[in-house]
């Protein structure tokens, strides 16, 4: 009898541990054929919004005009609608990997770069360099960057009361915002309102962005997104008890202030040169934690690529839906987020405490 129980133990664990394995397997291959999905939604998008508008070009017009011979129509658009295009790809990853690094830096599902003021604080500074120092132009990204640690800083110190809460962290964040966002509105008001320059930035208009606002988001954002893979498995650890990621050799400070610096570095670059975005650094990576699950080293590079798509797909959607006028991403993305950002509100109590 003992043996026979002893028996049906061991069968009972190896059975649990099939079907923990088989539960694993699954939740890769989801993950993975939400990538290869993610990936070819991109790249369909990519095409199509080439072609959305007053002018409209084959495919194999397309490739012979950009590789082959001098086409005008091809031209156009190269000049025009590539770099509206690769700027959201660009703007759009880069800020949803923010959301995830300061989620994980927060322990706040609700954190997001817009949301807590890191943009508004980017955008305050860019704002400044662009009104009063427009021949400092390319050294915008870096003002943004300060402008954000500023902000961060802020929201953390303001926050910190024996401990981050959540709910104090969104009610600071909300008055940094705030606070930026005006300061950035009077500066565009006194600066009299010049849509290419001031209030492009403010009202996150990205209608005539030309390749040399490519060439000055582009190294940042792939350093930006490099820098946040290497720290996957730190945000893995931080979502633990500090005393937990202590007790396995995580340096929990300085690991947070590091990791938050590559946050701000996404958020403020992206900012910089798009505007701030709301609620894409909050959307992105909740969808990815369903569609990947929970561990950075899959999620990050999950939210680079959606983030993009969703991005993309909002400023496609802004300069179609009222043509021949045109209507922000960052109003789009509002619009879809604010809804969002409530529903997870009432979801979870948790988040009010």
């Amino acid at each position: 009898m003992f043996f026979k129980k002893v028996k049906k133990a061991d069968l009972e664990a190896v059975s649990s541990r099939n079907a923990d394995q088989e539960r694993q397997e699954n939740k890769m291959m989801r993950a993975w054929i939400s990538f290869g999905i993610v990936i070819v939604l991109l790249i369909l998008l990519f095409f199509a919004s080439i072609n959305i508008g007053s002018l409209k070009v084959g495919f194999g017009e397309l490739i012979s005009g950009l590789f082959v011979k001098y086409n005008k129509d091809v031209a156009t658009i190269y000049d025009l609608r590539f770099p509206r295009i690769i700027i959201s790809m660009l703007a759009g990853a880069a800020t949803a990997v923010s959301g995830v690094l300061f989620q994980a830096v927060l322990k706040n599902p609700l954190a997001d770069p817009g949301i807590i003021g890191i943009s508004s604080g980017a955008s305050f500074t860019a704002v400044i360099i662009t009104a009063f120092a427009p021949t400092l132009y390319f050294f915008t990204p870096i003002a943004a960057f300060a402008g954000g640690v500023v902000a961060f800083f802020m929201v953390y110190c303001l926050s910190w009361k024996g401990g981050l809460s959540p709910m104090r962290i969104i009610l600071t964040g909300v008055a940094v915002n705030s606070l930026f966002t005006g300061l950035s509105s009077a500066l565009n008001s006194m600066s009299g309102g010049d849509r290419t320059g001031v209030a492009a930035i403010v009202e996150a208009n990205i209608t005539q962005k030309t390749w040399d606002d490519v060439t000055t988001l582009l190294p940042y954002v792939v350093a930006g997104l490099f820098l946040a893979m290497l720290f996957t498995q730190e945000c893995n650890l931080l979502s633990l008890e500090d005393k937990t990621a202590r007790s396995l050799g995580v340096n929990v400070n300085v690991t947070r202030i590091v990791i938050s610096l590559v946050a701000v570095l996404l958020a403020s670059i992206s900012t910089a040169v798009a505007g701030a975005i709301s609620f894409l650094g909050l959307i992105v990576p909740h969808i990815g934690r369903i569609l990947v699950g929970s561990d950075h080293k899959m999620l990050i590079p999950f939210s680079a690529f959606f983030g993009a798509f969703t991005f993309l797909l909002a400023d496609t959607i802004g300069r179609t839906i009222a043509a021949p006028n045109e209507v922000s991403a960052a109003v789009i993305m509002s619009v879809v987020g604010g809804p969002f950002f409530i529903l997870l509100l009432r979801r979870s109590g948790k988040y009010g405490k």
